[in-house]
């Protein structure tokens, strides 16, 4: 069973536009993947197409040849433009074996290591920046279920953050920790904005809400600059969403102080190369966190990773914060139900494209969201109905 074609489809949300491969075999199944990378999902469907005559023609069982062909033979460096475009058609190819054998994703990659899969919510902090609007929002949240959730608290900081501002933030974590009570666990999410010792500070700051990690507080590129901030707070650090080869993880791993891992797996080269990530992180003791800030495609691949990695602790999921017609992009997307993930059902993904969804949003050549703007927390489509 051979790659015969693959198309791609862009989708405007408000907030960012996602990428979505469909990718055909010459006995015709097909299969489904992402790519999407917030303001340049067009530059990596343009990557798609540009790396596609590579691999037409080859056997869809063939994933480690596919990614090696499209990583290492293409001999430019590309970062996560390229590893995007690998990557959804990685999660396509076996999306079309799942289909070919008749088993979801998760039984050819190690098979089920749980029943259901707990999620963590994000998004769900589309309110003004108050600790009281914070501390609402946040009730909701366990109100649906969920026992874990993450917020940004930051505003618009970057590199430093001015007293009045980070006090502020402080407040904000302070009142979601009062409305929650002790046992729901919040994770602080930083976007990277922060100079080292700014960034050691407030996690000095934050230990006594007791965060479930603090997430990316300085830039990826400078590994032993997070490895500092890890090494003066009391609160564990997370990272790992930024980076793009499994090299890049060992160098973070190596030091023994992160042991908490968003790997992204558009970033890492798929379901495989997420699942090696996650063998890598476990070695290290560590706890793997998949990060899903995409489209529902890459949730789903994330739900299947989950399914079968022993060391996966949480799933992000932003699905019940989008707008409500996201979802119907594609058919048979899990809920979450008290705050987990029942299993994907069906062979391969489980999931099908829903074209005439898709065709109702295009892509928009407006600038997707900045996280360095005023009230980006709303995204675009709150901002223009208020």
């Amino acid at each position: 069973m051979r790659i015969s074609h693959i198309e791609t489809f862009l989708v405007g949300n408000p907030w960012k536009n996602w990428v979505f491969v469909r990718l055909s075999t010459d006995e015709g199944i097909y299969g489904m993947g992402e790519g999407s990378l917030g303001h340049l999902s067009k530059t990596v469907e343009t990557a798609i197409h540009e790396i596609k005559p590579f691999i037409l023609g080859m056997e869809i069982f063939q994933t480690e040849l596919l990614f090696t062909t499209l990583n290492r033979h293409i001999y430019a460096d590309g970062g996560q433009i390229k590893m995007c475009a690998i990557s959804a058609i990685e999660i396509a190819c076996w999306d079309a074996i799942g289909k070919a054998l008749g088993q979801p994703i998760y039984n050819l990659v190690g098979g089920r290591c749980r029943e259901r899969i707990r999620a963590y919510a994000n998004g769900w902090y589309r309110n003004r920046r108050t600790p009281e609007a914070f501390a609402e929002a946040a009730r909701k949240v366990v109100g649906m279920g969920y026992s874990a959730m993450k917020f940004d608290p930051f505003g618009t900081a970057m590199g430093i953050i001015s007293p009045r501002e980070e006090a502020l933030s402080i407040d904000i974590v302070a009142a979601v920790r009062e409305a929650v009570g002790p046992h729901v666990e919040l994770a602080i999410e930083c976007h990277s904005r922060f100079t080292v010792s700014t960034a050691i500070r407030i996690g000095q700051k934050l230990a006594p809400y007791a965060p479930a990690w603090y997430e990316e507080p300085v830039p990826h590129n400078n590994v032993p600059a997070i490895i500092e901030v890890a090494r003066h707070v009391e609160i564990p650090v997370c990272a790992g969403e930024s980076i793009s080869s499994k090299q890049q993880l060992a160098e973070l791993l190596s030091y023994n102080e992160i042991d908490i891992i968003n790997i992204e797996p558009l970033h890492m080269g798929g379901i495989l190369g997420s699942r090696k990530a996650a063998d890598m992180v476990d070695a290290h003791y560590g706890q793997v966190i998949p990060h899903a800030a995409q489209g529902p495609i890459c949730t789903i691949a994330c739900l299947h990773i989950d399914a079968a990695t022993p060391n996966a602790w949480l799933q992000e999921t932003f699905e019940d914060f989008n707008e409500p017609w996201e979802l119907n992009v594609v058919t048979n997307f899990p809920v979450v139900r008290g705050g987990h993930f029942e299993l994907p059902g069906g062979p391969g993904l489980g999931i099908d494209l829903n074209l005439d969804e898709i065709y109702r949003h295009p892509y928009h050549d407006n600038p997707d969201i900045s996280l360095f703007e005023e009230d980006w927390q709303f995204r675009r489509a709150t901002q223009l109905e208020s």
